[in-house]
């Protein structure tokens, strides 16, 4: 056998073996996964914290063992378990978690910042106050980072607001039960919006506890805090309460927040001139000084220099 016959069959397999493994994970493994037909459990519903023998278990372990040590008020531990369920962390050790990445960070802050100013310094409050700063900074690091975790989500939840009152519309539409639209709908999330599918799982297993429909919503809206989910979970408790069609009223809801969002795009569109006049002003514009206006001041200035010269002379 030839060598081009040999790299022509190499390059055939080679090939073969990249669309086989690209058609299961993009076409067979999805189809897999979508006959599974059931809502998205949180996962923090289901586990009492990060398990396993991976790094990032046996860490999360630590923490909890160094935030069960901190003490903390039942109301600060109350409003940090809410800030973690808004950002989706609903472990029960959650808060102990938190508290320990707190402190380690602090502590490992402080160690760096006490070992580099004491390799420079020699003072005594030359030390203690960058390393007292730097633990006092990285304290209150995580939550600033929390809250980005929670506006991050919050927009996800947003964004995947319209495309779940279609699904919801469709199953109303089609002679469903606004329960079981609500599982249909998280079933066909959990793959593009996780997080909304999560919220909406938590809904249905809340009403197969026993809850009612209205109490259920109601701790939907709360547990995000999202306006535009609040607004929904109050539409659909007053179309529940006074037995009102939800079809019309859902499609309605859906229209109006899509016009909501071309209505902020359009905004957002007209600040970008008002943004843009600072770097324009203070970034472009002196280079373009620079490169039109320079040349012709280093050419006068050396034409002129010279006539100076002499002239002084």
């Amino acid at each position: 056998m030839s060598t081009e016959t040999l790299l022509l069959a190499a390059f055939f397999t080679v090939v073969m073996g990249l669309i086989v493994g690209a058609g299961y994970i993009f076409v067979l493994r999805p189809a897999l996964a979508g006959d599974r037909r059931g809502p998205q459990i949180p996962q923090g519903l289901v586990l009492s914290g990060p398990s396993g023998s991976s790094l990032g278990s046996i860490l999360a372990q630590a923490f909890r063992l160094v935030g069960e040590v901190v003490p903390a008020s039942s109301a600060e531990s109350t409003g940090l378990r809410k800030r973690l369920v808004a950002a989706g962390y609903r472990w029960p050790s959650a808060v102990p978690i938190f508290y320990g990445i707190k402190c380690a960070a602090a502590l490992l802050l402080a160690l760096l910042m006490g070992w580099g100013v004491g390799q420079i310094r020699d003072g005594f409050w030359e030390i203690v106050v960058p390393t007292v700063g730097g633990a006092a900074f990285a304290y209150t690091l995580p939550d600033r980072i929390l809250r980005s975790l929670i506006k991050a989500r919050a927009r996800r939840i947003r964004l995947a607001l319209p495309d779940a009152l279609d699904l919801l519309v469709l199953s109303v539409e089609a002679g469903q039960s606004l329960d079981q639209a609500l599982v249909d709908t998280s079933v066909e999330l959990k793959r593009i919006f996780p997080d909304l599918s999560g919220e909406l799982a938590l809904v249905h297993l809340e009403l197969r506890a026993g809850k009612n429909r209205a109490d259920a919503l109601r701790h939907l809206a709360a547990r995000n805090g999202e306006p535009e989910l609040r607004q929904l979970t109050n539409l659909l408790i007053q179309s529940d309460r006074f037995g009102t069609s939800m079809a019309p009223a859902l499609r309605t809801h859906a229209r109006y927040m899509r016009t909501r969002r071309r209505q902020q795009a359009e905004e957002a569109a007209r600040k970008i001139s008002v943004k843009l006049i600072f770097p324009i002003f203070f970034l472009i514009m002196p280079c373009l000084l620079l490169v039109t206006v320079g040349p012709a001041i280093l050419q006068i200035f050396t034409q002129t220099l010279p006539l100076l010269t002499g002239g002084g002379e």
